[in-house]
C-alpha cells in the first residue's frame, strides 16, 4: 500500500511539474494520474499533508470567487494549497500534490450524486470544512439524463453528509444550504452567514421557492437577492440567525461601504471570537458581497491567529480593487458610445444577477441558450428576462441543441422584438463575429450577452476577440 501510493504520488508530481498548472487538463490530469495508479486509499494519505486540514466549497454560484477570496485571506498568514475553476476530485488531487500546507482549499463542483460522488470525496478527503455558497437550479440534463432539482440537491446535501468533525459553514439567506446545516448541527459544528440589513430584491425569483423541508411555497419578509432573504414555512422551518452578518450597507464614491459583525467559533483554536469590521469594497454587485462575506466567515472559522482577523480582512478587502473575476464570469465593458456586459449566466439566479449589475434601460440582450431537455432553465431565464425588458433579443444557441434555440425563441418572440441566429459551438469563431457584429452595429446604449455556453471557453474568446475589436 505505501509502495504504490509512493509511486502514484511521484508520478501525479511529475505530471504536475510538466503541465505547470496550465488551464483545462492542468488543473485536472495530474490528480487523473495519481487516483488512477493509487486510488481513493491513496487519496486519503495525500489529504493527510494538510497540517491543520482541507476545506471543499461547493454551491451552484460562487464557488470560483469563493474560494479564490478565501486563499487571499488565509495566505496573510498560513501557507495554502489552492486548486479553483476545475470542479472534479482529480482537481482536489492535483492541488494535495502541490506540497504539504497548513490547509487545502478546493472548489467542487456537484452536478450528479452518481458522476460526482460527493459523500466518497467527503469520506477520503475528510475535510475539516465544508462550504456552502448558493443552492439553484442549474444543469437539469447531465449526460443525457434528467437531472431533476431535487437529485441535484440531494448531491450537494451528500458532500457533508460524511462529517463527524470540523465546520460546515452555510448562507443563512438561502433556504436550501441553512437547510443543510440544521440536518448537520447535530453532528459537527455549523456556522451561518448572511445579511441583516434594508436591502430589498424588488424583482420576483427567477424559479418558485418550496421549504426544504415539507415542500410548500415559503413565505419572505425580505428578499436580499433572487431567493436568500428571511423567510418562514408554516412547518416551522425558518431562517438561522447568522453568526457572521452583513449589517451596514451603503455605495459612496463608487465603493460599498459596508459593516460585518460577528460572534463565532473558530475551529482551529476551539474558541469563540468576536469582531466588527468597517470596510470599503469595490461596487461589483450584492452577489460578490455574499462571495466575501462566505470567505471572511470561512477565514474567522480556520484561521490560526484569530487575533490577525481585523486587519487581514481589512487589507485584503483594499486588494479587491485588482482581484481578477474567474474566467466566464460577468464583465462590464464601457466604449465610447456603449455599455457592453459579458459572461456567463448559465442559470435564472446567475442570469438575474448579471442584470442587476448591468443597466437594464435602452437595453439590447444577446441571449444563449439552454440545451434540449432543459426547459426548467429556459423558464427561469424567461421570468428574469421579462423582469428586464430588454428592446431586441438576439437569441443563440448556447449549449448543443441549435433545434432547441429554435423552439426556445419561438416562446422569446411572443414577448419582444426578437431574431434568431441558428450558429452552433462548432462555428464558435462565426457565432463570436456575429455577435460582435450585432453589438457594434445595436442601435441601443447598453448591450448585454449572457445565458448558457459550453463553460468558460466561449466566454473567454468573446471577450478577448470584444476587447480586440
Amino acid at each position: 500500500m505505501k509502495f504504490k501510493c509512493t509511486t502514484a504520488s511521484l508520478a501525479g508530481r511529475l505530471a504536475r511539474f510538466i503541465v505547470k498548472l496550465g488551464r483545462g487538463m492542468g488543473r485536472s490530469f495530474p490528480g487523473y494520474l495519481f487516483l488512477r495508479m493509487g486510488g481513493f486509499d491513496c487519496l486519503r494519505e495525500l489529504s493527510k499533508r494538510s497540517k491543520i486540514g482541507n476545506m471543499l466549497i461547493t454551491g451552484t454560484n460562487g464557488k470560483t470567487t469563493t474560494t479564490k477570496m478565501l486563499c487571499l485571506l488565509l495566505k496573510k498568514d498560513s501557507s495554502v494549497s489552492c486548486n479553483f475553476d476545475s470542479n472534479t476530485v482529480n482537481a482536489v488531487a492535483t492541488g494535495l500534490l502541490g506540497g504539504k500546507a497548513d490547509f487545502g482549499i478546493f472548489e467542487y463542483g456537484i452536478r450528479t450524486a452518481k458522476y460526482s460522488m460527493p459523500d466518497t470525496v467527503c469520506k477520503y478527503v475528510d475535510p475539516i470544512g465544508v462550504i456552502y455558497t448558493t443552492i439553484s437550479r442549474e444543469h437539469t440534463m447531465v449526460a443525457g439524463e434528467k437531472n431533476p432539482f431535487r437529485e441535484y440537491f440531494k448531491a450537494k446535501r451528500l458532500l457533508s453528509a460524511p462529517m463527524k468533525k470540523g465546520v460546515i459553514i452555510c448562507n443563512a439567506d438561502d433556504p436550501r444550504t441553512a437547510y443543510i446545516g440544521m440536518e448537520k448541527e447535530k453532528d459537527v459544528h455549523v456556522t451561518y452567514y448572511g445579511f441583516d440589513v434594508g436591502l430589498e430584491d424588488q424583482t420576483p425569483p427567477s424559479a418558485p421557492v418550496h421549504c426544504p423541508k415539507c415542500g410548500e411555497k415559503l413565505e419572505y419578509s425580505r428578499r436580499y437577492l433572487n431567493h436568500r432573504g428571511i423567510y418562514t414555512c408554516k412547518c416551522g422551518f425558518s431562517r438561522p440567525k447568522p453568526h457572521v452578518k452583513l449589517t451596514k450597507i451603503s455605495e459612496e464614491d463608487n465603493k460599498w461601504k459596508v459593516e460585518i459583525t460577528a460572534k463565532t467559533y473558530n475551529y482551529t483554536n476551539q474558541r469563540e471570537v468576536s469582531t466588527k469590521l468597517n470596510l470599503e469594497i469595490p461596487t461589483f454587485g450584492v452577489h460578490n458581497l455574499y462571495n466575501f462575506l462566505c470567505a471572511s466567515t470561512s477565514y474567522m472559522t480556520f484561521t490560526p491567529y484569530p487575533e490577525n482577523i481585523e486587519d487581514v480582512i481589512i487589507k485584503t478587502s483594499r486588494e479587491l480593487e485588482d482581484f481578477t473575476l474567474p474566467p466566464g464570469r460577468f464583465e462590464i465593458f464601457k466604449t465610447r458610445d456603449k455599455i457592453v456586459g459579458i459572461g456567463q449566466g448559465d442559470n435564472g439566479d446567475a442570469l438575474k444577477v448579471n442584470l442587476q449589475v448591468h443597466p437594464t434601460e435602452d437595453m439590447t440582450l444577446i441571449y444563449t441558450t439552454p440545451d434540449k431537455g432543459e426547459d426548467e432553465i429556459f423558464q427561469d431565464h424567461l421570468k428574469v428576462i421579462l423582469s428586464a425588458k430588454p428592446s431586441k433579443v438576439h437569441v443563440f444557441p448556447g449549449r448543443e441543441s441549435v433545434s432547441a434555440a429554435k423552439e426556445y425563441y419561438e416562446t422569446v418572440k411572443e414577448y419582444f422584438d426578437s431574431s434568431f441566429h441558428p450558429i452552433s459551438n462548432k462555428d464558435m469563431d462565426k457565432k463570436i463575429e456575429e455577435i460582435i457584429k450585432i453589438i457594434k452595429e445595436s442601435s441601443t446604449r447598453s448591450v448585454m450577452v449572457s445565458g448558457c455556453g459550453p463553460e468558460h471557453l466561449f466566454w473567454a474568446r468573446l471577450k478577448s476577440k470584444f476587447k480586440l475589436g
